[in-house]
């Protein structure tokens, strides 16, 4: 089953929660540095800014991408 890899580039992140406001069932705001990270459902390894969500969030995900200010998230999908 395909699924997407979301990751996000948390260094650049400037807290603007676009990402959260789009796509809440994959991104959230981390309480200990205020940065977007991926819902522990989604996270690969315990890794705040890796996740593989299921491609029927796809639409979510690709709007918050396209929506964050600084560019940071990217989607690809993988089998």
């Amino acid at each position: 089953m395909a699924k997407l890899k979301v990751t996000i580039d948390r260094d650049q992140c400037i807290s603007d929660m676009a990402c959260v406001s789009l796509c809440p069932e994959v991104f959230e705001m981390n309480e200990n540095d205020g940065k977007s990270a991926i819902v522990a459902k989604y996270r690969v390894g315990g890794n705040l800014g890796e996740g593989e969500v299921p491609v029927e969030l796809e639409d979510c995900v690709k709007s918050a991408a396209e929506a964050c200010p600084v560019s940071i998230i990217k989607v690809e999908k993988v089998e």
